[in-house]
């Protein structure tokens, strides 16, 4: 908020804010004649499509003052938007301008009473909002003045001719320093106390309360070569306060994190073991570990070995350089690769572990663990070098200044020349700040319990020099030095072959490479091509929730291929995408994400092209689709790029205006148990929030993300559809790019400690837990009743609300999912009860008629198949159709199948040990029976009455009561009245004529 006085004294609070499409109205209002003049006429859709930043000035009652615009290139066409850098070097040498520290004005209208202030309140936000930037240009007709607005705060630099006609143009630049100032660093002194001390008791008390009324005093009195304090101040007035020190725990660090890409934090060592020995971690074997960062979370992958970054050589003539000039030299030694940990790939995808006897595995960034044997041990590199980090021990600033929190880290280099990076750890829930914005986040080990996240800054991230350009020839040996590590370096520089050979890849779309190169070094590359399926795009997904489509060019559309950035320079990323756009003459970027399926437990995204940058992209909901009768249609029919079948991917975008609008990051822990319905659709709330990145999503589920296709469609219909969501679906989300997922089953909760227990052994942190498992089916628990006492329902006590505690029979399936519906059709095929065995399918839902039509399409005779429904809770049925109800029952008949209805499981076996199930017993409300799971074991009467003869079964009773018995409490009797109503009801006509009397 700022208060703005007009000339005649009137007072109005503003507030700035992001151009929405709605202000459009107000800003054209805004337009005079003197506004066309200096910026031409103007379609201000067209404009704000391809603005990089737009501000928008509202008053207390949101009405629009003021509206400016800005894009990476100059109006005026005085020079091309991929050119423009020497022409404005030549012009002025002493205006150091560069891509990452210029934006050039394009558009400003304001209300006339308070067009002065509102220009420079914009003019001081645009300058917060990108900390990067330095200077602003204005390019206006030579022959026009610039106004009493815009003159106060642009200076006039020269003249330019335009490229398209004879005609000079006034070149004007706004200086950072006139309006947003960098920060002056100094040593902290004691007198700074009483300035510091306000900034630290509004953020946070516990430290007087701890510590005392001069704990800051305290520790700035305290410094010395391992410990320094310094401030920023403004005016003389210290308004930000830093402590760093020397001394880290670096066995904590390699214990809890992956801090392989930055060479464990320490210097290169002669001993430093960074390869495994033979025989450890061996491909295929049970030594795979899961890793995974939070765009690829869920892929199981043998223990890679680390890619090594090493850092800079000691130097000891960095003692009198400023950091800048040591980072640049250090630069020169780094030996370049990319973050692996974060950029998995395709061929690694294969390598996985599918070891069934696993209990439960877990692929996490933040806090879960991996359920393996104890023997086994992965290695982890192991670094003798001194170590080469320093930590941030202390940090408070004004939010006036919080935007030029990084120019610290100048300062506090030089306190360290020896030392290469800056660490700092802070609390899960701790909102991210601009100085974290900067900072790597490393990836946790499965085992870390630790409750804080570890961030690194690099010395060479200092460094301004960052040049994104188109690639050449020369820059294929970087490339390759810089990829070697990644398993897709080889379609990496085979996609940079194509560039260079042909500027178009094997099928003829135009391809497109750029480089960024530091310090004469490529660290980063990136390949784009024209995106070929536009139509399909706009007609699939909701993609103009993002961009106004009919305002960009077919050609303006591309498709992002690969992009791969040294993890030290991951803050520029976003400068890398919007340079991208402005070289290629992009206006926007896609990714899409296809689906892998495979027979394991785990789902993976299937990039077709590995990406550093997916965190930088908005993922894009697809658009529900209109089912056309094409046959009917004929010639009205739409075009097959609209009605062609769809691919099924998840897309992901980028446009100029979202290149400078960075994502608020959540880093709380939340952890949502159970793979339902409902926690699907939490989880695809929290990934489709565009503005929102949550880093720390954990989904427990006792088989992961569906949608894996393990069953073919025939196959699939154990259960019946929802419709909620399908595999069509799970691929159009992608979860498991965005996910960590814990395979396992979750045993316990400790609400003090704040975890969760899987499988009754590891254990997953949360911050926020939610609990959705939804409704699933669970063993039956048998009542126990004897049915030799003729036992009926009334009789047996209500047991509706029991659990089974026991040990679950091996051929006793529940069917919840469809890796149960796996598991179980698995089994009955090895087991050969198609041909051979019964099968009896207990419960009385709609997933039960399913199960029995699966069973008969696969080849079971309808004679084996028992379908026992319980008694109904409710006069609701799962069909509530009586008609459709009979001609389900007859058509079960007709094929065979025995039905029975209220029936209670009474026993497995007759009580005893019910592994394997051989029989099962239930009590109805007439009379009990007993049905077997499979024939071979039931003797015939025959060998019972044999049997009896021999002596080998003892009797209490007599042999013609006992057979009598037999048969009427087993299948016998089943099989011989179904013989006869099926004779009956198949010759109900002949049978007459030749029926006994009485008989029927």
């Amino acid at each position: 908020m700022s208060i703005l006085t007009s000339p005649r004294g009137k007072v109005e609070v503003v507030h700035c804010r992001r151009t929405e499409s709605q202000d459009i109205y107000c800003i054209k209002n805004l337009i005079r004649k003197f506004t066309q003049k200096l910026f031409g006429k103007l379609n201000i859709i067209y404009l704000l499509e391809k603005a990089n930043l737009a501000i928008t000035l509202c008053n207390d009652k949101e009405e629009i003052m003021a509206q400016a615009t800005f894009l990476d290139y100059p109006n005026w066409n005085v020079a091309e938007q991929d050119k423009w850098v020497s022409v404005f070097q030549e012009l002025d040498s002493d205006i150091p301008c560069t891509p990452l520290n210029t934006l050039f004005m394009h558009l400003f209208v304001a209300v006339n009473e308070y067009s002065v202030g509102c220009c420079k309140e914009i003019i001081r936000t645009v300058f917060k909002a990108v900390p990067e930037l330095h200077f602003i240009f204005l390019i206006v007709p030579s022959y026009i003045s610039l106004g009493s607005t815009l003159i106060t705060v642009f200076d006039l630099v020269g003249n330019i001719t335009s490229l398209t006609y004879d005609e000079d143009f006034a070149v004007h630049v706004c200086h950072r320093h006139n309006h947003y100032p960098q920060l002056h660093i100094r040593k902290a002194r004691v007198e700074d106390h009483d300035d510091l001390m306000p900034i630290f008791m509004h953020h946070n008390t516990i430290l007087k309360a701890t510590y005392g009324d001069y704990f800051l005093a305290e520790l700035i009195e305290a410094q010395d070569e391992e410990n320094h304090a310094v401030v920023c101040e403004v005016e003389a007035v210290a308004v930000g306060f830093m402590s760093v020190c020397s001394r880290v725990n670096m066995q904590l660090l390699h214990e809890c994190f992956d801090l392989g890409p930055f060479h464990g934090l320490c210097t290169p060592h002669p001993d430093d073991v960074l390869e495994p020995p033979q025989g450890l971690s061996v491909p295929g074997s049970q030594d795979a570990e899961l890793r995974s960062s939070s765009q690829d979370s869920q892929k199981v992958v043998e223990e890679p070995q680390e890619p090594v970054s090493p850092e800079a050589r000691e130097s000891e003539n960095n003692q009198g350089k400023t950091a800048e000039e040591a980072a640049t030299e250090e630069l020169s030694s780094i030996v370049l690769s990319g973050n692996t940990s974060e950029m998995e790939d395709l061929e690694n995808l294969h390598q996985v572990s599918t070891e069934d006897d696993t209990n439960h595995c877990v692929s996490n960034t933040s806090s879960a663990s991996i359920s393996l044997p104890k023997e086994i041990k992965y290695f982890r590199p192991i670094y003798m070098g001194a170590s080469s980090a320093f930590c941030i021990q202390l940090f408070c600033i004004d939010e006036k200044h919080e935007a030029r929190s990084l120019d610290f880290m100048n300062f506090v280099f030089g306190l360290f020349p020896d030392k290469n990076f800056c660490l700092i750890s802070l609390p899960h829930l701790t909102p991210e700040f601009v100085l974290i914005q900067n900072f790597v986040k490393i990836v946790p080990f499965n085992n870390c319990t630790l409750e804080q996240d570890l961030y690194v800054f690099h010395r060479a991230g200092l460094l301004k020099t960052i040049n994104i350009r188109l690639a050449n020839l020369s820059d294929t040996p970087g490339v390759e030095n810089l990829v070697s590590t990644l398993m897709l370096n080889k379609r990496i520089m085979e996609d940079l072959k194509h560039y260079n050979e042909a500027r178009r890849d094997p099928d003829g779309t135009p391809l497109q490479a750029f480089v960024a190169d530091v310090a004469e070094q490529i660290v980063g590359i990136a390949v784009i091509r024209n995106e070929m399926d536009v139509e399909y795009i706009r007609s699939h997904y909701n993609i103009e929730d993002f961009i106004y489509f009919s305002y960009h060019q077919r050609e303006e559309h591309g498709h992002l291929y690969h992009f791969a950035l040294n993890p030290i320079f991951r803050h520029y990323t976003r400068f890398f995408l919007k340079e991208i756009l402005r070289l290629g003459y992009k206006s926007c970027l896609y990714y899409p994400i296809y689906p892998e399926s495979r027979e394991s437990k785990f789902q993976s995204s299937y990039a077709h092209s590995l990406t550093s940058a997916l965190h930088y992209l908005v993922p894009v909901r697809p658009r529900r689709q209109i089912v056309y009768p094409l046959e009917k249609l004929g010639i009205n029919a739409p075009s097959k790029a609209v009605s062609k079948a769809p691919l099924s991917y998840a897309l992901n975008h980028t446009n100029r205006k979202l290149t400078l609008e960075p994502k608020i990051t959540v880093n709380a822990r939340i952890v949502v148990v159970g793979a339902s319905n409902v926690g699907l659709s939490f989880l695809e709330t929290l990934v489709f929030c565009s503005h929102l990145k949550f880093s720390n999503l954990t989904l427990i589920s006792t088989h992961g993300l569906p949608g894996k296709k393990l069953l073919g469609t025939e196959q699939r219909k154990f259960l019946a559809c929802d419709h909620c969501f399908n595999d069509k679906d799970h691929a159009l989300m992608s979860l498991c790019s965005w996910v960590n997922v814990v395979v396992g089953r979750m045993t316990a909760i400790d609400r003090a400690a704040k975890h969760v227990v899987v499988s009754q052994e590891e254990i997953v942190l949360y911050d926020h837990l939610i609990l959705c498992t939804g409704q699933q089916y669970q063993v039956p628990c048998p009542t126990g009743a004897d049915i030799s006492q003729l036992l009926t329902n009334r009789e047996i006590p209500n047991s509706s609300k029991q659990r089974y505690t026991g040990k679950v029979p091996c051929n006793h399936f529940t069917l919840n999912d469809e890796e149960d519906c796996l598991k179980a059709l698995t089994w009955i095929r090895n087991n050969s009860i198609i041909t051979e065995g019964n099968v009896i399918v207990y419960g009385d839902t709609i997933d039960t008629y399913t199960t029995v039509e699966v069973l008969l399409n696969l080849g079971m005779k309808g004679s084996s198949i028992y379908l026992v429904q319980p008694p109904p809770t409710s006069t609701i049925t799962c069909i509530n159709n009586y008609s459709v109800e009979s001609a389900v029952e007859d058509a079960l008949r007709a094929a065979g199948v025995t039905i029975y209805q209220e029936a209670l499981l009474a026993q497995w076996n007759d009580g005893q040990n019910p592994d394997p199930i051989h029989s099962a017993s239930f009590t109805t409300p007439t009379k009990p029976f007993k049905l077997p799971c499979s024939e071979e074991e039931l003797p015939s009467m025959e060998q019972l009455a044999r049997q009896i003869e021999d002596d080998e079964i003892n009797l209490n009773e007599k042999p013609r009561k006992y057979l009598r018995r037999v048969f009427q409490e087993t299948i016998y009797k089943t099989l011989v009245e179904k013989s006869i109503l099926d004779y009956l009801h198949y010759n109900h006509n002949h049978l007459p004529m030749y029926a006994w009397p009485d008989i029927i």
